[in-house]
């Protein structure tokens, strides 16, 4: 007689274990999702709402992609660090300034884009004192990676609003949020005019959802496979060999 074969413990633990992950990949995908597709809501929300004044917007629950209304004092000849970017493929510099807030605190302000080939540059003055009126975008700042390479005097690599604020002399509290001029703030530099980034998500969490819960599926039925065929008795296997 042929002795009975033992179940592969072994194998059932390693599957429920590799399965247990493959489904926490899957459920946290869609969490990621139904978090993604709220923020592409609000995005668009924000988009339809008018303009209302930075302080009442950043004390609201969702400032991010809000349009604001600021008035900087001398902002057009504040002093500015530069930010290397793209735009449309075209490598360029975004110029910050800083502007100070009613309640103490310092905004940072992304006052446009300049493609490399533009030497001109807004003139910096301390004495200047005019009010310069604009709208803005509210958007969050994410925090450099690793491989950002430090900034060089007054040229950043990375958005960093606490670094870029203290370069510019700030003192006191720095907002998180950055606001990016929708308007310009110096019209008379050629080539320097205001960007907002789109709100570009990528939105493909459904797609590795299904993709982990279909690699689920298929380990489920590579174990039922293996194990039909541990616990199948010789005879068995022999009447199934053509």
């Amino acid at each position: 007689m042929m002795s009975q074969k033992r179940f592969p413990v072994v194998l059932t633990v390693l599957t429920v274990v590799m399965l247990a992950v493959l489904v926490a990949l899957g459920v946290w995908q869609v969490q990621r999702l139904q978090w993604k597709e709220g923020l592409l809501a609000a995005s668009a929300r924000s988009e339809q709402m008018a303009p209302a004044p930075v302080e009442a917007v950043l004390a609201s629950e969702a400032p991010e992609f809000r349009k604001v209304l600021m008035v900087c004092r001398g902002l057009n000849t504040a002093p500015f660090v530069t930010l290397r970017s793209i735009e449309e493929g075209q490598p360029g510099y975004r110029l910050v300034s800083a502007c100070p807030l009613a309640d103490g605190t310092t905004i940072m302000v992304d006052r446009g884009f300049i493609a490399e080939g533009f030497e001109a540059r807004p003139v910096e003055r301390s004495d200047a004192a005019m009010p310069v009126a604009f709208t803005g975008v509210v958007r969050s700042v994410s925090e450099p990676s690793g491989m950002t390479p430090p900034p060089e005097d007054r040229l950043f690599y990375g958005r960093d609003n606490q670094a870029m604020a203290k370069t510019l002399g700030v003192t006191g509290p720095v907002s998180d949020w950055l606001v990016y001029a929708a308007t310009p703030i110096n019209p008379e530099i050629e080539g320097l005019h205001p960007s907002v980034p789109p709100a570009a998500f990528s939105n493909n969490h459904a797609g590795y959802a299904a993709t982990w819960f279909g690699l689920a599926v298929v380990l489920i039925g590579v174990y039922i496979g293996l194990l039909r065929r541990r616990l199948m008795r010789p005879a068995d296997l022999q009447g199934n060999t053509p």
